[in-house]
């Protein structure tokens, strides 16, 4: 279920996250077929809308590498 208070405008993401542009996220969303974000993004009439969650879900599932795993203390 979407939580309206996790949901962003493609500007405001940029706004947030400095090393992502405009543009970039742009091109992203025009991608989001092939790219795997389209379950982050939400369509209201003519306004695409960045759940942050799901967003964030696809960022890290774009690492080159997946993280170690910290040694059990």
């Amino acid at each position: 279920m979407v939580d309206y208070r996790d949901l962003a405008t493609v500007r405001q993401v940029a706004a947030e996250a400095p090393f992502i542009t405009e543009a970039t996220l742009r091109w992203w969303i025009f991608h989001a077929e092939t790219n795997g974000l389209k379950p982050a993004l939400l369509k209201i009439g003519g306004r695409v809308y960045i759940d942050r969650a799901e967003f964030n879900k696809w960022l890290e599932s774009q690492r080159l590498a997946p993280k170690p795993l910290k040694p059990a203390a």
